[in-house]
């Protein structure tokens, strides 16, 4: 019997991580950049990553999956593919996340929150401002990767892989120090 591809064989095979000088969405900047985009256009590898997460949450009523735009789209629907549940995603709408598109979450309603990469949790933790706002419950975060070294929620947080990735404030970056122009693939504008 085979062994199983780690999910950074796959991130390495998919060419999903990358290496330049970045700046993250959270404003951090770094030398490594994970595009899971890149992953996610393959679905063979989005199952196989929905399939793990599913494994973690063993056990858990989950009645639906939600993710942040645009990372989150993805492994949200994917992961409640895996668990044969509803998908939603929540879009910034006047620099906060909001339900659109006809999506409602009902008072009650046990969500995970998906999402690709951690770095900071940020926009998660938006998210599950929202779910809780509109009466949700959430029992889990779900990631691909998790960059921040520790859980930044307040519920149970599981990952595929921990990638130890450096990561500075821009004053302190050393990259820019070197004057190396920054990138910025996220999907957050500049305002």
């Amino acid at each position: 019997m085979s062994q199983e591809k780690s999910i950074k064989d796959i991130l390495v095979e998919d060419e999903a991580l990358l290496d330049g000088h970045f700046k993250l969405r959270s404003g951090l900047h770094s030398s490594q950049y994970l595009q899971c985009a890149l992953v996610f256009q393959h679905p063979a590898h989005a199952e196989t990553i929905a399939r793990r997460q599913r494994e973690k949450l063993t056990g858990e009523t989950i009645d639906a999956v939600i993710g942040p735009a645009t990372g989150g789209i993805i492994a949200a629907f994917e992961l409640a593919r895996a668990l044969e549940c509803r998908a939603l995603f929540a879009e910034r709408v006047d620099d906060a996340f909001r339900l659109r598109r006809g999506f409602s979450i009902r008072r009650g309603e046990r969500l995970v929150v998906a999402e690709d990469v951690i770095t900071t949790g940020g926009a998660v933790k938006e998210v599950i401002d929202l779910v809780r706002s509109l009466g949700g419950e959430v029992v889990a975060v779900a990631a691909v990767v998790n960059r921040s070294g520790a859980n930044p929620f307040d519920v149970p947080f599981h990952y595929l892989s921990e990638l130890e990735m450096p990561a500075w404030e821009p004053a302190e970056c050393p990259l820019c120090g070197e004057g190396q122009p920054v990138d910025k693939p996220g999907s957050r504008r500049e305002v």
